[in-house]
């Protein structure tokens, strides 16, 4: 084998771990401070998200409507009801890559 293919597959095992690591991580994000008021199925059927009126998150409609812009947005910059009062604060100790992490992990509760 040589030195070139050698490197390919070095660069393509980092990436296949390196994209594993962040699934991970945003699964971990996500039991961490996001599953209390949405639930760790993402159906928002915990006391607090049912009290905020969490949307639930495994169905295909509403992750369908649900634009990743706006689920990052909604993330990094929390959440208010019309009347202003906040619903889901900013997630502000978290990266711009730990919640690209949260959303990709959002995805896979679809059912």
């Amino acid at each position: 084998m040589n030195t070139l293919t050698k490197k390919a597959l070095i660069l393509t095992a980092t990436m296949l771990v390196a994209a594993l690591a962040q699934a991970a991580d945003g699964k971990e994000l996500w039991e961490k401070g996001c599953a209390k008021c949405h639930g760790a199925d993402g159906k928002g059927q915990t006391k607090m998200g049912q009290k905020l009126g969490a949307k639930d998150y495994s169905s295909a409609k509403v992750q369908e409507e649900l634009k990743d812009d706006a689920a990052l947005k909604a993330i990094k910059d929390g959440v208010k009801d019309k009347e202003g009062k906040v619903l889901m604060k900013p997630a502000e100790d978290l990266s711009d890559a730990d919640i690209k992490a949260l959303v990709a992990h959002l995805r896979t509760l679809k059912k």
